[in-house]
């Protein structure tokens, strides 16, 4: 299975985008010639560092793999465009380190052991180093970012302040007067949405695409990143560990209100009566609490009303799409809308 196929191998059954690949031969090289490129490119950076323990730390998850879903969409984007424009590579490799960067931060803020199916780079290091080697990640998608065209600078900080103010607003949490479910959808926006927008945008900017079709793209990616962070939330409680490659209901047990939880404490379904009264417990949702709560959510009618917001933001996705050009790049967009729907179902 060529690399293309393998970012979305977790999808039921053989992934969209594989098939996708197997019809469109020009689009699935072009992606995966340049996910080679992209993937030499991040090792430099992480080889880069002069102290050998810092390139340690900068480069784990890099060499760890993951889906590379960010760099992928840089790269379709691109097709928009001139995809063998210089720099383009580099463009897919920010939208990598950022991501990468916000792992390392996330990990440390939500306490987490298994990243990728390995341990942390928290658990591994520290919280000290782990946050230290987040924030090289950023300087280095920074430093590449002031060789790009104009635009892609200005575009990276901003992407990395809301990353920031994402972060923030989720340790805070929401303030009394605050209605949760609005708090989540400000802190998605910010942490998910902001690096898939970003992602598809430095694409299109760098491929010298029309303003159009990066505007569309840039909304796009705004639904798509939202649709991502819900499915992340179904699969947390639904997966196993050795599936999702993250810890099962960490979410929960850290005290982060995910989508189904919010929606559970916001409804009056008496049949999530016992679930309220699990999470609404001054002991917090630890140890066999922590069990029950997990399968009293899988059976929990909030589970369905994620999975329609999902489905919700997922039509507007698609709608984003209508304003490009027809061919392989906008077919293999849509493709990844399925795949991400058949990844949660």
């Amino acid at each position: 299975m060529s690399q293309v196929a393998t970012l979305v191998a977790k999808a039921r059954g053989r992934s969209v985008l594989s098939r996708i690949a197997a019809r469109e031969r020009r689009l699935e090289s072009s992606l995966a010639a340049g996910l080679g490129r992209v993937e030499e490119r991040l090792r430099e950076c992480a080889a880069g560092a002069a102290d050998p323990r810092v390139a340690e730390v900068v480069g784990y998850l890099v060499a760890a793999g993951g889906k590379r879903l960010r760099p992928l969409l840089t790269l379709v984007a691109a097709e928009f465009g001139d995809p063998g424009a210089p720099g383009v590579v580099d463009a897919a490799a920010i939208s990598e380190l950022v991501h990468a960067a916000s792992l390392y931060h996330d990990d440390v803020m939500d306490q987490a052991r298994i990243r990728h199916g390995v341990p942390s780079v928290n658990a591994r290091w520290g919280n000290p180093v782990a946050v230290m080697g987040g924030n090289w990640l950023l300087a280095i998608s920074a430093r590449l970012s002031a060789d790009l065209v104009a635009e892609i600078l200005p575009l990276h900080a901003e992407a990395c302040q809301r990353l920031v103010r994402g972060q923030m607003a989720e340790l805070l949490g929401p303030r009394a007067d605050d209605d949760p479910l609005d708090h989540y959808f400000s802190v998605v926006s910010d942490k998910s949405a902001a690096l898939i927008s970003l992602a598809l945008r430095l694409g299109a900017l760098q491929s010298g695409a029309p303003a159009a079709v990066a505007d569309a793209l840039e909304d796009y990616g705004e639904h798509l990143g939202v649709v991502f962070q819900i499915a992340d939330d179904l699969l947390d409680i639904t997966s196993s560990s050795a599936l999702s490659g993250k810890e099962q209901g960490k979410d929960l047990a850290v005290g982060v209100s995910c989508l189904p939880v919010l929606l559970a404490r916001a409804g009056e379904d008496p049949r999530d009566d016992e679930l309220r009264a699990l999470l609404d417990a001054p002991a917090g949702v630890a140890g066999d609490a922590h069990h029950r709560a997990l399968e009293l959510l899988r059976r929990s009618p909030a589970m369905a009303q994620a999975r329609a917001l999902m489905n919700g933001r997922l039509e507007r996705a698609r709608s984003a799409l209508n304003r490009l050009p027809s061919g392989p790049p906008k077919r293999a967009l849509d493709a990844l809308c399925d795949v991400v729907a058949h990844r949660a179902a």
